[in-house]
């Protein structure tokens, strides 16, 4: 990764880093060159069960590739976006009310608060194995792409859920064999753009661009880049933003592996704000690959674990009840930013979606 020879593409240049003192997660770091050898796996299981178990949320350094490998995909992020007429990107529109990521999501299809919509675009990639067009200038680096998405699944996913496996005292294969590169399934990989916004909106929404919620997946991936905008709400309920590190991977749990680990590992409640003054002109370009499982695994406790046993298993709806992945990911997908939800006092919204309480933060 990448080829020796590789097509040229023009080159996104990102934000510098802000100036601005923030008060920063303490998100656990997590050695990646340690996950080799069996020793190291030893050391890595506890901080990265304590991790999730307590934030949900971690940072990978030292996974194998290089600044320059990193750059190289931000500008690949970048092509459909800037090398895609407007017209090409209205005919490959993912279908996202069917809960398909295939494609692209337009700027203001969600809305955020009072009236006020999104300034986000997305192009996904799926998996090899469900065919899908892409936009003509982003073919010839789709080898690159591929080869990326295989690091995402298999040098980072299938690792960490081996050690989240034996941090709940289950066979380390448990989750890699709910989790398969080839199976069916909406594993994907999402070049996201955000936009700079008026200050009238900024006005409406108190800054918050991407309101705080849980990814519904299994795990998300998230190459970290530098416009400081992302939160995530810390063990104390306050919100806290995420320190930019150069190479570095934010990993987040979601509802899905929250749900089959008997609600030990917490799905991690992010949102994304307003940039520091010093990046608010700057657009925000990231790459993020999101493991939402296998379609046909239902989501249920893995109640056979010995941990769980001993700690208890919260579930957020009765086994007999659970949806499948492919279910559950569908209503969360087509319902987020689309469907009424009831407002509470403290500023947070919910809904019931296939009998689970979904909650979503102002």
């Amino acid at each position: 990764m990448p080829a020796t020879t590789v097509p040229p593409v023009p080159h996104y240049e990102p934000a510098p880093e802000t100036k601005e003192e923030f008060d920063y997660a303490d998100v656990p770091i997590i050695d990646f060159s340690k996950v080799h050898t069996p020793e190291g796996r030893a050391e890595l299981m506890p901080q990265v069960r304590d991790a999730m178990h307590t934030y949900g949320f971690m940072r990978v350094v030292n996974h194998g590739l290089s600044q320059a490998q990193n750059d190289r995909i931000i500008d690949i992020a970048d092509v459909p976006f800037t090398q895609v007429s407007e017209e090409e990107q209205r005919q490959l529109v993912a279908k996202v009310r069917e809960g398909d990521w295939k494609g692209y999501k337009p700027r203001q299809y969600w809305h955020i608060d009072n009236g006020v919509r999104d300034q986000i675009e997305h192009c996904g990639v799926i998996r090899p194995a469900f065919g899908q067009q892409h936009p003509k200038a982003l073919q010839p680096f789709l080898p690159e792409v591929r080869a990326f998405m295989e690091f995402c699944h298999f040098d980072i996913l299938h690792p960490i859920l081996r050690l989240l496996a034996l941090g709940l005292e289950l066979p380390e294969e448990t989750f890699v064999n709910q989790n398969h590169y080839d199976a069916e399934g909406m594993t994907f990989f999402r070049f996201m753009k955000y936009y700079p916004r008026t200050d009238e909106d900024e006005a409406q929404t108190k800054n918050v661009w991407l309101k705080g919620h849980t990814d519904s997946g299994v795990l998300t991936i998230l190459w970290n880049q530098p416009v400081v905008s992302l939160q995530i709400m810390c063990p104390d309920g306050k919100w806290r933003y995420v320190k930019y590190i150069p190479n570095s991977i934010i990993i987040n749990t979601g509802d899905t592996i929250e749900m089959l680990s008997g609600g030990y590992y917490k799905a991690t409640i992010h949102r994304v704000v307003q940039p520091p003054v010093d990046q608010r002109d700057h657009t925000r370009l990231g790459v993020i690959y999101f493991a939402y499982g296998d379609d046909d695994v239902r989501v249920v406790p893995h109640k056979e674990s010995p941990l769980l046993q001993r700690v208890g298993i919260k579930r957020k709806v009765p086994d007999e009840n659970a949806p499948t992945i492919k279910q559950w990911r569908t209503i969360r997908i087509s319902s987020y930013g689309n469907s009424e939800t009831t407002k509470k006092e403290d500023g947070t919204e919910e809904q019931v979606l296939s009998g689970v309480l979904v909650k979503h933060f102002n």
